[in-house]
């Protein structure tokens, strides 16, 4: 089934509000304790998705499991990392969760990346390492790594989630979202402070930034994400993804004044490209010339 005009505008509108949704938490971490705008968010969308759907008793467990690796854990790394780095910046980083899912998919699900992957999990963390290398960034490594820290959790808790059967993704975003509050909120507990005066001074504004989060860029955002890969497969809307990084940095831009430096765009580019690499669906050996003027030979499928 090919993609219609109405399966590219969701998958442009996935990119768009996850993509803001960095840029949203950016300007909300000046106001809330990372971990805990995290718990707020899961909050909003527990109570939003919660009554549409019913418990799926037989994978609880899984289900809460899931929720401390790709929720309490990976927010918590994300967010705290992104306190201290530009949106745009974080953005670019981000996108090493595709390259770490396929090392851990070989590494927990025994599969067999082709060499175009191999070449774009190199030229991803390549990326990475000239951002990190940029000047501006000196005081900011913890930052990064941080950040690094969260997408390899996130590739974990995918791996997992691939690996549950009978429950639709609606249905994992929801209940994900119940156990990670009071997980989040522990984690908040444990790292962070002033969590009570930093709810109480809150101004419509920041509050304005929870609902964006837990409403638009989660339950909004992963509901058409989800439809768009019950309609079709994989590999032909995951390109989407490509560009969130790009409405990540024209937000950082124009909302957050901020602006990348040389060798964040040089990158940033090479992360993009080494992701879309492992996105894209292509044959890498028709990209390589061939000796000699044998004719090609075509093979038609049955």
């Amino acid at each position: 089934m090919r993609l219609g005009w109405l399966d590219y505008l969701m998958g442009i509108t996935v990119a768009l509000l996850w993509g803001m949704g960095l840029v949203v938490a950016k300007s909300a971490i000046e106001h809330f304790p990372p971990i805990l705008l995290m718990a707020l968010r899961f909050e909003v969308t527990a109570l939003m998705l919660i009554w549409f759907v019913k418990p799926p008793w037989h994978v609880m467990g899984q289900l809460f499991g899931i929720a401390i690796i790709s929720a309490a854990i990976q927010y918590s790394l994300t967010f705290t990392g992104l306190k201290g780095l530009d949106a745009s910046v974080a953005a670019l980083v981000v996108q090493l969760e595709v390259p770490f899912l396929v090392l851990f998919g070989m590494l927990l699900l025994k599969e067999q990346p082709e060499l175009r992957k191999w070449i774009g999990i190199a030229m991803a963390f390549m990326g990475v390492a000239l951002i990190a290398g940029e000047p501006r960034l000196g005081g900011a490594w913890f930052s990064m790594v941080l950040v690094v820290g969260g997408a390899a959790t996130w590739a974990v808790g995918q791996v997992f989630v691939r690996k549950m059967k009978d429950i639709d993704g609606l249905t994992t975003v929801a209940w994900v979202a119940v156990f990670a509050v009071p997980q989040l909120l522990f984690m908040s507990y444990l790292f962070e402070d002033n969590q009570i005066a930093a709810i109480r001074s809150a101004g419509a504004d920041v509050w304005g930034a929870v609902f964006y989060l837990g409403v638009v860029m989660t339950a909004l955002g992963y509901g058409l994400w989800y439809t768009l890969v019950r309609r079709h497969p994989v590999n032909m809307v995951a390109p989407f993804l490509l560009l969130l990084p790009v409405f990540a940095v024209l937000g950082g831009t124009v909302f957050l004044d901020e602006s990348l430096a040389p060798l964040s765009i040089i990158g940033g580019t090479i992360v993009i490209v080494g992701v879309a690499f492992i996105l894209i669906e292509f044959d890498l050996r028709k990209l390589i010339p061939r000796r000699g003027k044998q004719p090609l030979e075509v093979r038609h499928s049955e």
